[in-house]
């Protein structure tokens, strides 16, 4: 598996693609994007759950599990606020590392969270406190190439652009390996605001949810050379299962349905069945041939 530190701080673009479970984790390596980010949100979505922590962190684990067998890809897990205070932290890393995971997004909020773009106040973390989650993240990991990104909610709070600068230098000199700046506003105005400011200080990702119409080139030469397109998985499977259950509720005919979705063979595929005949053929043995007495 490829470095994630290292693509992270590369100044080549990398675009990391929103996956909540083993198979769209397989879609999102199929599609040809080079890292997957483990968003909080669709996986506490895909489990029927609030973005609110009401997943705990062994449950998100047990998911990520199952995608990290699943693909050759770095996975950035979407940690919230690390579960906890700075031992919650340490455990989750421990676990992440053996299970495979290549890094944790860490924000600057306090435990439980509250999705950013919820408007029910967001309280944040005293910057003494979230360094000290960065540095014990920073001395648990054993391996040198997992990835701890900082995310700075300080504009999404609505502390203004000072606060959040001066928050992304801090958490940069407690040893994030990245920093990840956020916003809400409908343009990047904001972000590139930040950009120019920040100056090429540290790797930065962005996340242009609430902005999608901004130029990635002007995000990538003001300094943000890595995005994430954190919910357009969950957000298409929503869309297309909505649209196919309301045409065959209505009464649609099925083979109407069988034109427009993945064949069964499709998910044989990606499920790697015929790895299974394979091995079925060299480690079972053959009818009718066996022991005799």
């Amino acid at each position: 598996m490829r470095n994630l530190r290292k693509m992270v701080q590369s100044p080549t673009r990398l675009i990391l693609m929103e996956a909540h479970n083993g198979i769209t984790a397989k879609l999102v390596q199929e599609a040809g994007f080079e890292a997957i980010w483990a968003s909080g949100l669709t996986i506490s979505a895909s489990l029927g759950l609030r973005d609110c922590n009401e997943a705990s962190w062994t449950q998100v684990v047990d998911v990520l599990e199952y995608m990290a067998d699943a693909v050759d890809i770095p996975i950035l897990l979407d940690g919230d606020t690390g579960y906890g205070n700075f031992n919650s932290v340490r455990r989750l890393v421990t676990k992440l590392e053996q299970r495979g995971v290549a890094g944790v997004c860490l924000e600057d909020k306090i435990f439980p969270k509250t999705n950013s773009f919820i408007d029910r106040g967001q309280k944040l973390a005293s910057i003494e406190e979230f360094t000290g989650k960065i540095k014990a993240a920073k001395d648990t990991q054993r391996y040198s190439g997992f990835t701890v990104v900082a995310r700075v909610e300080a504009l999404i709070a609505g502390l203004g652009m000072e606060e959040a600068l001066k928050r992304a230098h801090a958490y940069l000199d407690a040893g994030a390996d990245a920093i990840l700046i956020h916003s809400k506003k409908p343009n990047a105005q904001e972000i590139l605001e930040f950009l120019v400011r920040w100056d090429f200080a540290g790797p930065v990702v962005v996340v242009p949810t609430t902005y999608p119409r901004v130029n990635q080139i002007g995000l990538v030469e003001a300094g943000a050379s890595n995005v994430i397109y954190a919910n357009h998985t969950l957000r298409a499977v929503i869309f297309h299962v909505r649209v196919m259950l309301k045409y065959l509720r209505e009464g649609g005919r099925l083979s109407e349905v069988d034109e427009k979705v993945a064949s069964v063979k499709d998910i044989f595929a990606l499920q790697n069945d015929e790895e299974l005949r394979l091995a079925e053929s060299r480690y079972l043995p053959v009818e009718g041939e066996g022991n005799e007495d």
